[in-house]
């Protein structure tokens, strides 16, 4: 059984690109420093601007993450998810958000494109569209074997607030799931911890949860508080609003004892449903 250390990542990302990449490595490189060997960069780490900035430059973009990942993912050693960021879709008028988790060697062990999207009025005015400018992925992410750590289930942001995901990532053998995120600031404070805490605790798995904080640019504000819960639904680490990084040591040892104490996943009836 494995115990080893993860790191959530938190920053603010903006529309410039090189310098969210310099944000997002010396982050990477203070977490390996402090031992991390599993570390996760929030949803749109390498860029956070206007919807179509974001369409004109996703082709370029998409391949500068790809190679930044397994640059980094190599030079510290690391095990590293990119949690979003923008693949052009095809069409030209749209891309995937894409999640991609590559191993100490920059091997792509791999990918998710975010299935759910935000299409929401907010109460404090801001409204968001995801569905206008990006596509929902069309494939359920897949467990991906860390060898030596965990198993491990990806999903992004928005996925959080639907079970069904998790406990498709949990059926699969999922010890640990990461949900890196852009979680506004108007949600984040009522549901965030609420939210994470619950897929932890349903799932007795570990949530690592990278964040994005502060302000973006306009009236994009995000909470912030990248998180890493255990499977009894412990926050282990905060990062609070600053950037940083939230890192805790994840024990797969503790999964099991807490799935033999509190055996829910054996007591489901899903025939009756």
């Amino acid at each position: 059984m494995a115990d080893f250390l993860a790191a959530a990542v938190q920053i603010t990302s903006t529309s410039d690109i090189e310098a969210n990449f310099s944000l997002a490595e010396e982050q990477i490189e203070l977490a390996s420093r402090r031992g991390a060997e599993l570390v996760g960069l929030p949803e749109n780490f390498a860029f956070l601007g206007n919807d179509q900035q974001r369409l004109d430059i996703s082709a370029s973009l998409a391949e500068q993450c790809s190679q930044f990942l397994v640059t980094m993912a190599r030079r510290y050693q690391i095990f590293l998810l990119g949690g979003g960021f923008p693949v052009p879709a095809g069409d030209g008028q749209r891309t995937l958000n894409r999640a991609e988790l590559v191993g100490r060697d920059g091997q792509l062990l791999g990918r998710y494109d975010k299935i759910h999207l935000f299409d929401v009025d907010l109460p404090d005015g801001n409204k968001y569209r995801e569905s206008e400018t990006i596509i929902s992925g069309k494939k359920l992410p897949s467990v991906i074997n860390l060898p030596g750590l965990c198993k491990v289930g990806i999903s992004i942001c928005y996925d959080v607030r639907f079970p069904e995901l998790y406990r498709h990532l949990v059926n699969e053998g999922a010890e640990l799931l990461m949900i890196p995120a852009t979680f506004t600031a108007f949600t984040g404070k009522d549901h965030w911890q609420v939210l994470l805490q619950s897929r932890a605790i349903e799932n007795t798995a570990y949530v690592v949860a990278p964040a994005q904080t502060g302000l973006h640019y306009g009236r994009r504000q995000s909470h912030g508080h990248a998180m890493i819960i255990d499977p009894w639904g412990t926050v282990l680490a905060d990062a609070g609003v600053q950037q940083g990084s939230a890192i805790a040591p994840v024990d797969t040892s503790r999964v099991q004892s807490i799935r033999n104490q509190m055996p829910c996943l054996k007591h489901r009836k899903p025939e009756l449903f």
